[in-house]
């Protein structure tokens, strides 16, 4: 899969019915292989978004408040 997903994020025009083909006769669902694409091409937006309007990382202190409240509430907001 991470082949797959390399030719996916660098050359995705060569990608072919028979890439598929394989993920298929290794035991990948085409379920998988669409998450495995959605989570690439997110990624790819993502870091353009940030790239391009300048989003500045968080602190270390930031990471590990946000880090402990998600150990503690998980991704839901209005617990």
């Amino acid at each position: 899969m991470f082949a797959y997903i390399e030719k996916v994020n660098c050359d995705c025009a060569s990608v072919e019915q028979a890439d598929i083909d394989y993920l298929h006769q290794v035991g990948w669902t085409d379920e998988g292989v669409y998450d495995a694409i959605m989570v690439c091409g997110l990624f790819n937006f993502y870091n353009r978004w940030i790239d391009a309007t300048g989003v500045e990382a968080m602190s270390k202190q930031d990471h590990a408040a946000s880090g402990k409240r998600l150990a503690t509430r998980g991704y839901i907001l209005s617990k």
